[in-house]
């Protein structure tokens, strides 16, 4: 079987309003869950009470996922300030040579 090679390169990503998207996320999450606990009684009596538990686990990894976003959306700023700082600083010297 011969190996697969691409025709072209692959786009870049598509970056968007991520921490917004995961923090909405993560408040739905929290939101089914407090809509659902008052019904415990009767997701209790059915077999349904992970239903709750999976709403509260899925606001519980949101957290985990807001502070990973965040925190990486803070790289990729530094990243670009430290690369435009570096195209300045060359800039400059090719300027003054």
């Amino acid at each position: 079987m011969a190996k697969w090679t691409p025709k072209h390169e692959a786009p870049e990503p598509l970056e968007g309003p991520v921490v917004a998207t995961i923090t909405g996320g993560t408040i739905a999450w929290f939101v089914l869950f407090l809509v659902q606990l008052p019904f415990y009684g009767w997701f209790d009596e059915h077999g349904h009470t992970w239903w709750v538990w999976t709403c509260l686990a899925g606001g519980g990894l949101g957290l985990i996922g807001i502070w990973y976003v965040r925190r990486r959306d803070a790289a990729i700023k530094r990243a670009q300030a430290e690369e435009a700082a570096a195209e300045a600083g060359r800039a400059s010297a090719a300027h003054t040579d």
